[in-house]
């Protein structure tokens, strides 16, 4: 007689990771940590961090024994596809960004998308996202928002985005979020307010979750009469609503 049992196909569980150096018991609640110390097979931006994150967690199995595929730039969807080929067969894989939540600003979303195409459950954890943190933590618009990830390395191309996004945000109300790499956080806070007009309100997130966090919405006007803040190589979030 022929086995007609149906197999169960497993879930992709959505694992945020830390924002930066902080007790894990901070920024993750228990269950997530348990959920994610269970999962034999992880789809990771970076295999490195992927595996600094699980070693702050309680390990089901040796953390050799855990599958780490690194979701790369060059990484096509066959191979995607392949890594995620358990999922069909019955095993939970976990997804994780190099910060944050997995997908948000993140190539994750690639995997969560097939997911979906097969009928597989995608379950998004609870955890840190340096976007919402921040949004929270500005006291600008939190109804119309846009993140934009990163603006132009280039000085005319910089300056010309960040005033074309200022001009939305008047028209919309909408509040613009972007990010830096942290060494060049000084350079695009000197952008900002020598190019964003002085009643526009800017908010420095710095170091969200971690003892160097630091959040501050001043105008234009209101930053410039004062020091700059210590930004260099500390992630930060830039937030900012025209007038």
């Amino acid at each position: 007689m022929t086995d007609s049992k149906k197999i169960k196909p497993g879930t992709l569980h959505l694992i945020p990771v830390g924002l930066g150096e902080a007790e894990i018991n901070e920024w993750l609640p228990q269950q997530v940590q348990s959920t994610a110390g269970g999962l034999k097979c992880y789809i990771a931006e970076n295999a490195k961090t992927a595996r600094a994150f699980l070693k702050l967690t309680p390990l089901a199995k040796p953390l050799q024994e855990i599958t780490i595929h690194e979701l790369g730039p060059r990484i096509d969807d066959a191979a995607l596809q392949a890594w995620m080929q358990p999922l069909r067969t019955g095993e939970d894989i976990g997804l994780v960004s190099e910060a944050g939540c997995p997908a948000v600003a993140d190539p994750g979303a690639r995997a969560v998308s097939i997911a979906h195409n097969w009928g597989i459950t995608v379950k998004p954890w609870v955890g840190p996202s340096s976007i919402l943190l921040g949004l929270m933590a500005s006291g600008l618009d939190g109804q119309r928002f846009a993140f934009h990830g990163y603006a132009p390395v280039e000085a005319t191309e910089r300056v010309k985005q960040l005033k074309a996004w200022e001009v939305i945000s008047a028209k919309q109300k909408q509040t613009q979020l972007l990010i830096e790499t942290p060494y060049r956080n000084n350079a695009m806070f000197t952008s900002l307010i020598e190019n964003l007009k002085g009643n526009t309100r800017l908010c420095i997130a710095r170091s969200l979750t971690t003892r160097d966090e630091w959040v501050r919405t001043l105008t234009i006007v209101q930053w410039k009469s004062q020091p700059a803040p210590v930004l260099d190589k500390h992630p930060t979030l830039f937030l900012f609503l025209a007038v």
